[in-house]
């Protein structure tokens, strides 16, 4: 596990601030008023700070962005960094500007004097967010976590706020190195070892094996599997925070490798399929954030996983196989996958948990990128209110999110001459038509949404929180909608 950056919450002090050795950053607005700690900065340093601030440089400076002046005389640090941010800053600001300061810290050691910046929490949460490296195969090299003393005055509201938010970023982290591992680590049977694991937590985790599944009738999940010689599993991991009312639903793909199997995927890239269980990597990190924050809500994660392996034994383009529900699938094409492997979990969540509500996650379609590029996931929903729940607070997190079409007309697109329907249409529309085939799965009355998260799952250049790989989109969105929409909300109190 990649380890979390560590943040403490102190009062302000003059004497900490001058012997501080590491790095001392200090939030600065654009009119360059100091408080109380720029000014004891500024005076020991015989005005230097002053002299900053008076120049172009400062002027240019962009908000949000940082400046560092090195090795300052009369202070023991090696740093003073200057983050330009108003008092006035958005969320999104105060994140971006967390971020700048992550990727421009020059050492480990910082002390970050907050003063009176209300959103000093958004800030370290960009920090923490940015502050990830994934060397778990790298033998000589170790992770820098940042260890940040916050020096602010409201120091037992903040606290709580900064604790909510590590907790959070601690169930992105354990995506980002879920997706992020290599296949050969991280095989179904580590991966779901990994997930037990969360049981210290409190979450109640259950490992569903191959004679359990078959004994279900999850036949269109294991004809994936099959040609493998990692045995397939369904993980599930419930978290009962609120009483004993139905539980939300997390559904998730975890193809731990595809070669597309007989329909063996070109080798150019292949080796970037190790990111195919990115939609159980989210609900994992999803799971992990509730549990530790203590949400009082109920919410189950189910996720299949699967590896996708050409074989003597694999499933064959033109097979026929029987799903959970009962209906027969064409395999037209055995790298369209990981629908197959959803429709007999999302089957199952229904049947079992009969829930208020159902998102799943996977790394369906190369077609969403097409359309979306690594901007935005597409949502597909069969519920209105759903649907904005789930893209106000991937709006409110920062991570995109785009409603895409279903209907009727695209059916058509699935029609098998022998089986009641094919798993793939033809090139048009092939996210749609994704989404069309796992709408069959879900019943009439079940509030769902679809995320196909191919294209922002894991990208080969940095995010805005995020260096390149695993980013871990779509824990924080989640962990959002559940706390606005699915937990008892605190009454405001006025006169």
């Amino acid at each position: 596990m990649t380890p979390l950056p560590k943040f403490s919450v102190i009062e302000t002090d003059f004497d900490t601030v001058l012997d501080c050795d590491g790095q001392i950053v200090i939030l600065m607005p654009g009119d360059a008023k100091l408080d109380a700690v720029a000014r004891r900065i500024n005076k020991a340093t015989k005005g230097a700070l002053g002299r900053f601030l008076g120049s172009k440089d400062f002027d240019d400076l962009a908000l949000g962005k940082v400046l560092s002046l090195a090795y300052p005389t009369g202070l023991n640090a090696k740093s003073v960094a200057v983050a330009k941010i108003n008092g006035n800053a958005s969320v999104a600001d105060a994140r971006s500007c967390g971020v700048e300061i992550a990727k421009t810290a020059k050492c480990e050691n910082i002390l970050l004097a907050g003063g009176k910046f209300k959103r000093i929490a958004d800030l370290v949460e960009g920090m923490a967010m940015r502050n990830y490296e994934y060397l778990d195969q790298k033998t000589n090299t170790k992770p820098k976590p940042l260890d940040v003393r916050v020096m602010v005055q409201e120091l037992e509201n903040q606290a709580a706020a900064i604790d909510l938010k590590m907790a959070v970023v601690d169930g992105v982290f354990f995506t980002r190195d879920l997706i992020n591992a290599p296949a050969n680590v991280l095989t179904t049977t580590t991966f779901a070892k990994q997930l037990s694991a969360l049981s210290k937590l409190g979450i109640t985790v259950e490992v569903l094996d191959e004679p359990a599944l078959e004994k279900l009738g999850m036949r269109t999940l294991l004809c994936v599997g099959q040609g493998s010689d990692s045995p397939s599993k369904v993980v599930v991991m419930q978290w009962n925070g609120g009483g004993d009312g139905a539980p939300f639903a997390f559904v998730g793909k975890g193809v731990v490798f595809d070669t597309g199997g007989i329909s063996l995927k070109p080798a150019a890239g292949m080796e970037d399929m190790t990111m195919d269980m990115g939609g159980a990597g989210v609900v994992a990190g999803a799971m992990k954030a509730l549990a530790l924050r203590k949400a009082k809500a109920n919410v189950v994660g189910v996720v299949g996983l699967v590896e996708n392996m050409p074989s003597g034994n694999a499933v064959r383009p033109g097979d026929v196989v029987k799903s959970m529900k009962g209906d027969t699938v064409e395999v037209i094409n055995t790298d369209a996958e990981g629908r197959l492997v959803l429709a007999d979990i999302l089957w199952y969540t229904q049947e079992r948990f009969a829930p208020t509500g159902m998102i799943n996650l996977a790394t369906l379609t190369g077609a969403i990128i097409v359309g979306l590029g690594h901007e935005m996931a597409g949502v597909f929903s069969n519920n209105d209110q759903l649907c904005k729940q789930f893209i106000n607070s991937a709006d409110a997190e920062g991570e995109g999110a785009w409603r895409m079409p279903l209907a009727p007309a695209y059916d058509k697109m699935l029609k098998s001459r022998i089986a009641d329907m094919k798993n793939v249409g033809s090139r048009a529309a092939g996210s749609i038509t994704a989404g069309q085939f796992l709408q069959r799965f879900v019943k009439q009355d079940m509030p769902w949404a679809h995320l196909d998260i191919a294209g922002v799952a894991s990208i080969a250049s940095e995010s805005a929180f995020s260096p390149k790989g695993a980013t871990g989109w779509g824990v924080r969105a989640l962990n959002r909608m559940i706390a606005d929409h699915y937990e008892p909300q605190e009454e405001a109190t006025g006169e």
